[in-house]
């Protein structure tokens, strides 16, 4: 746990003084992934996880590198309870957190799941506190200085969680942290419940809030506005050193930060490293795509079939001669590699490369009858042009070759 903050004479703790980012400062930082894949992930409409699929999800996730899952929610009934000791008892090489509620209850619930660290969330916005519990800013402040100390007392690693921190009062944001710390808590999330932040936003509340608290900060982000992965890299420019994803984004509504795009994009931009082993994510998703009923998207980032594949003739044509003209994000690194395929944007290098690969060989003429066949093929069946066909193509291609000789040898008769 962090050393408190030093106090004045007046018995006030001092704020640590406003200081350049990493990012500013041209250093590359260690970011931690908290996934919650098992808890906020699973409250996506329609899934329903089993527990040999978290615990599976879970080894997975420890074996990708992932140095913290929050697994659950003990609050809802024995079933969650027990998958939470299971997943407890493989003892793997990762922090496992139950999500609660701040309330004495839901801290029981998570000390008969047998984890070790908790995440008690409250709300922290006027219009969450006010709307859904009928409370003020002193009960909540009250209350969590009553649980965080007895989750101590407990023996937990305590996480608080501010609900809607995106929509709420950021000084009373502080007010929560300093009560947070004082109790004993580790660290603070911020959380953009409602997706409502934008990479500027989040930037300025994270930015505010670590500058007036020695906690570390932990940033959860969704996607309402499409921004949650923006959002997250902006929270770690701003100080955040957590970041709390699901793999492929799933979660409500919009899902969450995605752990793939996250880990990468820190990676890619040089703001984080976050010890995430790039090969794995792959098969992480599959993973949790199959146990979710989500099947991945092509064009999802990273880990998506056609991330990595080219159809336009012009990239094609680049790619032959530097995969770097059109590839910034290396495949290799994350144990895959480039594919061309054969469409309507096809162009004839593209077409020589595809022949090749066959062990077949045409000349420019020939080559252009075939792609006329290609362009026509996937504009009719909106498909890409197989092996097969192609081959099919280019045998054709002589029967036409004759058919042309000898209709310019009649009408030259």
């Amino acid at each position: 746990m962090l050393a408190k903050s030093p106090s004045n004479s007046s018995g006030r703790s001092q704020r640590p003084a406003p200081s350049a980012t990493a990012l500013e400062l041209g250093m590359t930082r260690t970011v931690l992934l908290n996934d919650t894949t098992l808890r906020d992930g699973e409250q996506a409409p329609g899934v329903a996880f089993s527990r040999r699929e978290k615990i599976e999800i879970a080894e997975a996730l420890a074996a990708a590198g992932v140095p913290e899952i929050e697994a659950g929610t003990p609050a809802m009934g024995d079933e969650e309870v027990e998958t939470l000791r299971s997943i407890a008892s493989l003892n793997l090489p990762l922090r496992v957190v139950a999500w609660c509620r701040m309330s004495e209850d839901d801290l029981m619930a998570a000390v008969a799941a047998g984890v070790t660290a908790v995440n008690l969330s409250i709300p922290s916005s006027d219009r969450q506190l006010k709307g859904k519990l009928g409370r003020d800013r002193d009960w909540a402040l009250g209350t969590l200085r009553r649980v965080v100390g007895l989750a101590r007392q407990l023996g937990f690693s305590v996480a608080v969680g501010c609900e809607d921190a995106s929509r709420a009062d950021q000084e009373f944001l502080c007010r929560i942290a300093e009560a947070a710390r004082e109790a004993g808590a580790f660290r603070l999330r911020l959380a953009d419940t409602l997706g409502v932040l934008d990479p500027f936003s989040a930037y300025a509340l994270v930015r505010r809030v670590a500058n007036a608290t020695d906690l570390e900060i932990e940033f959860h982000a969704h996607d309402d506005l499409g921004l949650a992965t923006a959002n997250t890299l902006a929270a770690v420019s701003g100080g955040a050193r957590h970041c709390s994803v699901t793999v492929t984004g799933l979660g409500e509504r919009a899902g969450n930060a995605a752990l793939e795009e996250v880990a990468i994009a820190l990676r890619q931009t040089a703001r984080a490293e976050t010890g995430i082993d790039p090969v794995a994510l792959r098969p992480l998703a599959e993973l949790v795509a199959r146990a979710s009923g989500r099947p991945l998207a092509r064009s999802k980032a990273i880990v998506g079939d056609d991330v990595f594949t080219h159809e336009s003739g012009i990239h094609v044509s680049g790619l032959l001669k530097d995969r770097a003209t059109y590839e910034a994000l290396s495949p290799q690194m994350l144990g895959r590699d480039h594919r061309v395929v054969l469409g309507k944007h096809s162009g004839l290098a593209a077409i020589a490369k595809a022949l090749a690969d066959e062990g077949l060989a045409v000349d420019e003429a020939r080559g252009r009858a075939i792609l006329a066949r290609v362009r026509e093929f996937a504009t009719r069946t909106k498909q890409s042009v197989s092996p097969e066909v192609l081959r099919r193509f280019y045998e054709d291609s002589f029967t036409e070759e004759a058919l042309r000789r000898r209709h310019a040898a009649v009408m030259g008769a």
